[in-house]
């Protein structure tokens, strides 16, 4: 969808202050962390967060061992490039009905979770089966109830259970019920992520998500660093929404 030229005008007034979902070689990204950082400071970020996918994920979660590692690089990076705040997350994935990730929040600056295939935790039976009826959904619309319940009820239980500061794309690759998951987002002060890479959250996502007294975060999900900081197509999308765009916690205004 093009944007009329007082659209461009407008998203031209922000920028943004922060990225914390980009992905680094460590998962399945291309680019080293200081690949990641460089890219933040050419965009005058002030805050680059390295958030790769949990160790859970059959093919391509972060090793555990790999933690440590990016925790020792990170400290390192700190020091040569003191005027960025450079943070060690990690993207965990939600799949249990316990509502437990598969990391440890103590590890980590801070969690962001979301919802992938490959991922089959403590029943995996279950997680097939759900990860299958979530893909066939995707590609051909063929819908089954129990999916959207099971989607959403063990989205909701990890986010009472752990402390995630953002929810990553939320409603991607399956059907959840969007309502009953802001109004968890709101009630954990978790902030929902409109995605520069998902579709996720889609502009009547965000309709019905701002119903919520919910904050959002727009994300680049960089997977490779020349992405790290893109938000134009987030934005826009909430711009076509409606959204008050002071809800979205790491946008800023440019001084006329």
């Amino acid at each position: 969808m093009q944007m009329h030229y007082a659209e461009q005008g407008e998203m031209q007034s922000y920028r943004l202050k922060f990225d914390l979902h980009t992905h680094t070689t460590f998962s399945h990204g291309k680019g080293s962390i200081e690949d990641n950082v460089l890219v933040a400071l050419q965009k005058g970020l002030k805050t680059i967060g390295i958030s790769d996918h949990g160790p859970g994920h059959v093919s391509y979660g972060i090793k555990r061992s790999a933690v440590p590692v990016m925790r020792d690089e990170i400290e390192r990076l700190r020091k040569k490039y003191p005027q960025i705040e450079i943070l060690l997350g990690i993207e965990a994935n939600i799949m249990n009905p316990s509502g437990r990730l598969d990391v440890l929040a103590q590890e980590y600056d801070y969690i962001l979770a979301g919802y992938h295939y490959g991922i089959f935790g403590e029943k995996p039976l279950r997680a097939g089966l759900l990860h299958s009826v979530n893909f066939i959904r995707e590609h051909s619309g063929i819908r089954a109830k129990f999916a959207k319940r099971w989607n959403t009820e063990m989205t909701i239980k990890a986010l009472y259970e752990n402390p995630i500061k953002v929810l990553t794309h939320p409603g991607d690759k399956g059907e959840f019920d969007i309502a009953e998951i802001a109004k968890a987002c709101a009630g954990c002060g978790t902030w929902m992520e409109i995605s520069n890479w998902h579709k996720d959250l889609t502009v009547e996502s965000i309709r019905i998500a701002a119903k919520e007294d919910v904050q959002f975060i727009l994300s680049s999900d960089a997977h490779v660093a020349q992405r790290v900081g893109g938000y134009e197509g987030g934005l826009q999308r909430a711009m076509e929404a409606g959204l008050d765009l002071d809800r979205i916690v790491n946008l800023e205004r440019l001084e006329a």
